[in-house]
This record gives C-alpha cells, sequence and structure tokens, in this order.
C-alpha cells in the first residue's frame, strides 16, 4: 500500500482530473488519470501536479448529462459516445452505492466485447483503477476514478469486424509474430481496424493462440502476451511508435484486473486482451523489423525516471508496463519509446 503523503498526492490529482472529459478535441484520450498513477505507483508523485498542468491545456470540461441510465435502457445506449456524460453519471452513481468489486464483476463480461474501443484506452484506464483500488484501498477519488473509466469505456464500445477467438495451438510470442499488417497503413486507429476482416492472413492469424484449460493457464498466457508484446516493441515501434504501446499497456490493463474478478471471467479477458494485442499489432506493423536497438538504463527504475522526465503519457505507460515484465527487453522498450515519441512539451 502506499504511504499517506503518496496516496494524497494520487487522490488530489484524481479530483482534478475528475472535472474534465475523457477525450478532447472530439475523440482524443485524456491520458492524465493513467499518467498520474503510473507517476505516483513508482515513486515520482513530485511530478504529478507539474505533469498535470503542462498538460491542462489539452483537457476539456467533463460532458454534461441528457440522459439517466438504467437497467432498462443500458443496452441501447451502450456505445453510443453521444451519451458520454450519461455514462460517467451512472457508473459515478453505481460505484458510490456498491460495492466497486460488485459493479466491475456485473460489468466486465458486458464491456469485454468492446475492448478495442476507443483505442483500448478505455480498458487501460479501468486497469489504473483497478490496480490503485487493490494497492491502496478505497476513497472517493479512487472509486470515483473506476467510475470514470468504465463510463469512457461504455460509450466508447465498438465489437470489431473481425473478431480473434482462441482456437490454435500458439503461444504469444509465436502468435504475435504471425499477426499480418493490415495493406493501407495509413488513417487513424479505426480506420485500420476496418481493414481486417480483408486482411490476408488474418482469420488464421487471429485464432492461433491457444485456448487455456483453466483460470491459471489463462493467467499465465495472459502474463506470457504482455511480455511477448513489450519484447516486441523496440524492434517494431517505428510502425507507430505511440500506438504500439497499447499492444502492450491494453493486455497488462487486463492482467491487473484479473484479481479482482471471478476466476470463470479470467479466460474471457485472456481472450479479449489478445484481440486487443493482435489488432494493435496489425494496425501499426512495420514493413520491417528495426535490427538495432538501444539498449536502455541499467535498472527499471532508471529507465522509468528517463519515461518521467521524457514527460509523453504514452512513454510513461509503457514503462509503467515494462517494471512489471523486467529484463533487457524492458529497458529496450522504455529506451526506443522515449528516443522515437516526441517528448512532452
Amino acid at each position: 500500500m502506499a504511504d499517506t503523503d503518496t496516496s494524497g498526492t494520487l487522490d488530489e490529482a484524481l479530483e482534478r482530473v475528475h472535472g474534465t472529459g475523457p477525450e478532447f478535441e472530439g475523440w482524443l484520450t485524456n491520458h492524465a488519470p493513467m499518467t498520474v498513477e503510473a507517476l505516483v505507483r513508482h515513486g515520482q508523485a513530485r511530478l504529478v501536479h507539474r505533469w498535470l498542468d503542462a498538460y491542462r491545456h489539452r483537457t476539456e470540461e467533463l460532458p454534461g448529462t441528457n440522459t439517466r441510465i438504467d437497467a432498462g435502457n443500458w443496452r441501447e445506449l451502450l456505445g453510443d459516445p453521444g451519451h458520454l456524460g450519461d455514462w460517467i453519471a451512472y457508473f459515478t452513481r453505481e460505484v458510490a452505492e456498491r460495492p466497486w468489486r460488485d459493479v466491475l464483476a456485473e460489468w466486465w463480461p458486458r464491456l469485454l466485447p468492446g475492448i478495442t474501443g476507443g483505442s483500448t484506452h478505455p480498458v487501460i484506464r479501468t486497469g489504473h483503477a483497478v490496480r490503485t483500488l487493490l494497492a491502496d484501498g478505497d476513497s472517493a477519488p479512487r472509486t470515483a476514478e473506476l467510475g470514470h473509466a468504465l463510463g469512457y469505456w461504455a460509450a466508447r464500445h465498438q465489437p470489431l469486424a473481425a473478431p480473434t477467438t482462441l482456437a490454435g495451438a500458439a503461444g504469444p510470442e509465436e502468435a504475435l509474430a504471425a499477426v499480418p499488417a493490415v495493406p493501407d497503413p495509413h488513417g487513424g486507429i479505426r480506420a485500420r481496424f476496418a481493414q481486417l476482416p480483408a486482411t490476408a492472413g488474418w482469420p488464421a492469424a487471429a485464432s492461433a493462440l491457444r485456448r487455456p484449460e483453466g483460470p491459471e493457464e489463462a493467467r499465465g498466457t495472459l502474463t506470457a502476451l504482455v511480455e511477448a508484446a513489450v519484447a516486441r516493441y523496440p524492434h517494431h515501434a517505428q510502425g507507430g511508435p505511440v500506438m504500439l504501446v497499447h499492444a502492450a499497456t491494453a493486455p497488462n490493463a487486463v492482467l491487473r484486473t484479473l484479481p479482482a474478478l471471478p476466476r470463470e471471467l479470467w479466460a474471457p479477458s485472456l481472450a479479449a486482451a489478445w484481440e486487443a494485442s493482435a489488432a494493435v499489432t496489425a494496425a501499426y506493423a512495420p514493413a520491417r523489423p528495426a535490427e538495432a536497438v538501444p539498449a536502455g538504463r541499467a535498472t527499471l527504475d532508471e529507465a522509468f525516471e528517463q519515461a518521467a522526465l521524457h514527460g509523453d503519457a504514452h512513454a510513461i505507460k509503457l514503462a509503467d508496463t515494462a517494471l512489471d515484465t523486467g529484463g533487457p527487453a524492458a529497458l529496450a522498450a522504455v529506451a526506443r519509446a522515449c528516443e522515437l515519441i516526441e517528448p512532452a512539451g
């Protein structure tokens, strides 16, 4: 559990963030809640308010409400970003009135099919929120953050037109290596995802990962998937240094959430995490892998500090996930992100 001062810094930061919406300029993601959680988690709390001050110009006000979501209308409003403020209000009420684990367990299987919506940011934000609640305990700002994250996910819920399955014999490293690139490497992530049904080799690759035999194997495979995505990043990041971060951070968000979920949801969680990682990998695969990549800092703490001082939200979040995996590949991934992603400010 974080010490009182650190927890206080995070709560203060989340209270600042909750006056803003999860998006700006129409659909770009507000990375502040995820970034400040990672900074606090890894000993960089001193940078949090300075980082928020520098990021403030990107944020917009929290969207207003116009419809009360309830048991009778949620299905028709799921995936409607026009009700973003309504969804956030709904989940903010839910986590205030009910145990947050109960809300999460009820809604997790409903939201998983839309894991790639919002460029996978909603599930990533959810993973950061759950990690804080599990590690540091409840507080009003922390439970509210889970409400904001789930509301964002519900509003941006969007299943892939070409979903994946777990029906092969491959492990994560082999399965990711077999993912084909979309034919037209231009446009945003939604335009690239739309190409998946017609991408040669996608159906076979999308079903290549081995189905787990039980919850523990699902967790082990998910751990290996995160490790494989981090290890791939230094050699493939040139295809999209910002967006390919999500091939690792999205499945890691799912992995962080598993301890708060019933075990019967672990295998479906792996399946969704695989879909997110495989789809992002296909969308931003480079023409060829890089042979020479930076070695990275000597320790993981030094690597995270490098990312924190670099200041970009994606570099910080990749470093946060890399610290979970460890090893030379993690150090190289952080160094590569700091090399290719434009520093903040």
